[in-house]
């Protein structure tokens, strides 16, 4: 954890949106991405009951996502993403050399 800045947010506003939340519950988003960091590896959160675990927390450009990362994201293409992701935010460019945060994350079985 040392090696992270310090969290701009608490873990549980990783995932808020609703349709962000049921992708996740269906197992279809297993990335987040971010301008801070929300959680540190090994972290866990909560949705409907379900523990999820973030896995690793990489930074990345914009410009290098992919169709991948965008499905990750649980969007099915980098160009629905990017629409999206401009509609959400007014007033915001996609730069490609922009930095993020990818939380990447998995659902955690009950034992």
């Amino acid at each position: 954890m040392n090696n992270y800045p310090e969290k701009a947010c608490d873990i549980d506003r990783l995932v808020r949106h609703p349709k962000l939340v049921a992708a996740t519950l269906a197992g279809e988003k297993t990335q987040q991405r971010r301008d801070g960091i929300y959680a540190y590896p090994g972290e866990t959160f909560l949705l409907e009951e379900v523990v999820f675990e973030v896995t690793s927390v990489v930074r990345q450009r914009l410009g290098d996502m992919s169709d991948a990362d965008a499905r990750a994201e649980g969007y099915p293409s980098l160009a629905m993403y990017k629409d999206l992701i401009l509609k959400m935010h007014s007033g915001m460019e996609w730069n490609e050399d922009g930095l993020v945060w990818v939380h990447s994350f998995s659902r955690q079985q009950l034992e």
